[in-house]
């Protein structure tokens, strides 16, 4: 019988995991790599903490280089400062890419409100249905005269998936048109640089030309960044090479910080799961490579049985002849023999061609028209980018 205290066991890898889990938001002095953004940022809320307006604006860059973090982290803090110079400042965090219309957007931003306002606001009722994104917002306005908030701070992330402007719009409209007291911004943040572009002229004006731009982490700001979650895990686990190796991929192929700290994570847990004692680059390299596979994994999660049967065909000839180019009728003749195996019929050459041009255009394959030699016509081959095992592994 199976000992119930070890069901629970997770061994001595992690002493705080929450610290490299993605989603958690830390204190300031533990965001690093960002110190020219943060004075930015701070910039446009500083009039907010002394009781006058805080400054609309839009943040741009790719993503895991510090928007959200950096957004929320001082904004929290200028919460506290407002607090500290006896003025009330509250915010609100709306993910537009969870919330993506009005009303669901409008809905999260009173519901956020309220939490921040915290147990003064908890006999306000906010409806999940039933209402439009105007009551909604009028919620909104309603806590923030209730509980005298003089200054309120709307982070809206990943705005462009918003449907419309209808939010920004009532946000800068707000106190003039007399249904808000409190000063009222707004920080959009976005990955595409002509976000701005689709804005109302009305609502462009009002952004007073803040837009900061995040760039790609360097390798010395990942280990950094790295560095001050050293105390996720248990004193002495990461072996030496760790945090430096981790930073250097992370670096190497995107610069993200999101997923280099999740590339740690997945190295404790996979270390964890072992059984081991210390946390190696061989574990680095582990959480690496399954990363790649869960990403072709949710790449691939939609496609049809036969399309994962083309790929695994094309991969199958790939790890036998050394990464060369293949015609179609060779890729089509390695799939009959996989899609007659799992007990499928077979489609069409002409249309297991069509399938192999749609991997092309989604980046997992590429095909591309070459001539023969003498008394040959020309013919498409195809080649597979991604590693062959890698995909074999995805797919099974």
């Amino acid at each position: 019988m199976t000992d119930t205290a070890d069901i629970f066991e997770t061994g001595d890898i992690f002493a705080d995991r929450q610290l490299v889990r993605v989603g958690h938001v830390p204190e300031l002095d533990r965001v690093v790599g960002r110190d020219g953004e943060i004075e930015a940022v701070g910039g446009a809320l500083a009039p907010g903490i002394r009781g006058g307006p805080p400054e609309t604006t839009i943040i741009y860059g790719k993503t895991g280089t510090g928007k959200s973090l950096v957004a929320r982290c001082v904004t929290r803090e200028a919460t506290r400062q407002a607090a500290a110079n006896d003025h009330i400042l509250e915010y609100a965090y709306v993910d537009c890419s969870d919330y993506q219309t009005e009303t669901q957007a409008s809905r999260e931003m009173a519901r956020q409100l309220k939490t921040s306002i915290g147990e003064q606001a908890a006999e306000k009722s906010i409806p999940r249905k039933g209402i439009g994104a105007a009551d909604y917002r009028d919620i909104t306005w309603e806590l923030l005269a209730e509980h005298d908030v003089e200054a309120f701070v709307v982070i809206l992330d990943e705005v462009d998936k918003l449907d419309g402007d209808a939010i920004l719009r009532s946000l800068s409209r707000a106190r003039e048109s007399g249904k808000a007291d409190a000063l009222i911004g707004a920080i959009c943040i976005s990955n595409k640089i002509e976000y701005r572009d689709r804005l109302t002229e009305r609502i462009d004006s009002s952004l007073q030309d803040n837009e900061l731009i995040f760039d790609p982490y360097d390798a010395d700001q990942l280990q950094a960044i790295l560095n001050h979650r050293l105390d996720a895990f248990t004193e002495g686990v990461l072996e030496s090479g760790v945090i430096s190796k981790t930073a250097a991929l992370a670096a190497r192929e995107h610069g993200d910080a999101r997923k280099a700290v999740d590339t740690l994570y997945e190295a404790g847990r996979l270390a964890e799961k072992e059984g081991a004692t210390t946390v190696s680059e061989a574990h680095v390299d582990a959480a690496v490579h399954q990363a790649e596979i869960n990403r072709f994994r949710k790449l691939i999660g939609g496609q049809t049985p036969h399309v994962k049967h083309v790929l695994r065909a094309l991969a199958i000839l790939t790890e036998n002849s050394d990464g060369r180019t293949f015609r179609t009728a060779e890729v089509y003749e390695m799939y009959e023999g996989v899609a007659t195996q799992a007990n499928t019929t077979p489609l069409s050459y002409d249309r297991v061609q069509r399938l192999l041009n749609e991997q092309a255009f989604l980046g997992i394959t590429e095909s591309e028209h070459t001539g023969g030699g003498h008394g040959e016509g020309s013919y498409r081959v195809h080649r597979l980018i991604r590693d062959p095992e890698l995909v074999v592994e995805a797919l099974d």
